[in-house]
């Protein structure tokens, strides 16, 4: 089959597509074998290929984490497993940038009929870390302000969106006029910031009326310079740290602000708390079926072929929502280069 081989830490510049991959065999009760169509490119890609990131496969491994496709014809179907072979499924799993991928089948979810393989492929870990993140940890109310920091990217933009579904006033803040442009256009934000401007915080604090915003929610990295414009008694959310720098924070302001900093690591549930998973999915599913919220894929769409230049793309912030490669179209041809 075809796929992304990693042999050596590399650049992602540097991978190279193998067309004659061994195809990924079934061993253990709980897995199963799906046909990949879509697959989404993740940030930790670009660090895991060059063993930067914390989960580190051993030699040689597939690359990619996140995917939608269809349950194979050859596929095994565990005991108890709710799935049959032709099911339309997304999930994560590592390998996802090649024809087929192995992955538990706990670790996967019907993809709903009104949704495409492109849109389903960025779903499963982008989705459930906006909703647990402002529902769960800033328990997010109605008629509160929020600001979504990187609100163009993945994450950011399902935030948006969440958090317009929740009843809450929406501040997106980005790097460029073409990425708030996307944040009103595909999440609705009731407002957007520039956060490279100048004192960009007295604009967050001229809009909320100089009280400043419920909750911060920040997925790369500027948690520090928001808290200018947080309100007393609010909520910081750390999602990551996508702008290459762990943060420092200065406590004497959650101090003298009375502030909250939370984090959150979606991955952790399964371990911690596997029980809160289902009803995570429950609620979202019933907000896409609702039409209140919609996933974003960026309007490039890449081949197979082309996962270092989408990688490339994504490492430049060059893209907004999620970027997709899409490895078969819904007819089960292999996708062409496009």
């Amino acid at each position: 089959m075809r796929a992304y081989v990693v042999n050596e830490w590399v650049h992602p510049s540097q991978l190279k597509l193998v067309n004659n991959a061994p195809e990924p065999k079934v061993t253990a009760s709980d897995e199963i074998l799906v046909d990949v169509y879509s697959s989404a490119l993740n940030f930790f890609d670009i660090l895991q290929a060059q063993g930067k990131y914390q989960i580190k496969p051993p030699f040689p491994f597939v690359l990619g984490a996140e995917f939608a496709g269809k349950v194979a014809k050859d596929s095994p179907i565990p005991k108890g497993c709710p799935y049959k072979s032709g099911d339309r499924v997304f999930g994560s799993a590592q390998g996802c940038f090649a024809d087929k991928v192995v992955v538990k089948w706990q670790a996967v979810i019907p993809l709903p009929d009104n949704l495409t393989f492109d849109q389903g492929a960025g779903l499963y870990l982008t989705w459930p870390t906006s909703y647990e993140a402002l529902v769960g940890r800033a328990e997010l109310k109605p008629g509160e302000s929020v600001l979504i920091n990187a609100a163009a990217g993945g994450v950011g933009i399902a935030a948006v969106q969440l958090a317009k579904a929740l009843g809450a006033t929406v501040i997106a803040a980005a790097g460029s006029q073409s990425k708030l442009d996307i944040c009103k256009m595909y999440g609705g934000a009731d407002y957007t910031v520039n956060y490279t401007a100048k004192d960009w915080q007295k604009e967050v604090l001229k809009i909320t009326g100089g009280k400043g915003v419920d909750v911060v929610y920040d997925p790369v990295g500027r948690i520090a310079e928001s808290l200018k414009c947080i309100a007393f008694k609010g909520r910081a959310l750390v999602i990551g740290f996508a702008a290459g720098q762990i943060e420092k924070l200065p406590l004497n302001l959650v101090l003298l602000k009375n502030i909250s900093v939370m984090g959150l690591h979606w991955g952790l549930y399964a371990h911690k708390e596997p029980s809160r998973i289902p009803v995570v999915w429950k609620e979202l599913m019933e907000l896409f079926a609702s039409g209140r919220i919609k996933p974003v894929v960026y309007d490039k769409i890449f081949s197979l072929n082309e996962v270092p230049i989408g990688l490339d793309a994504l490492g430049k912030r060059e893209t907004w929502g999620k970027a997709i490669v899409r490895i078969k179209d819904e007819k089960q041809r292999v996708a062409a280069k496009l």
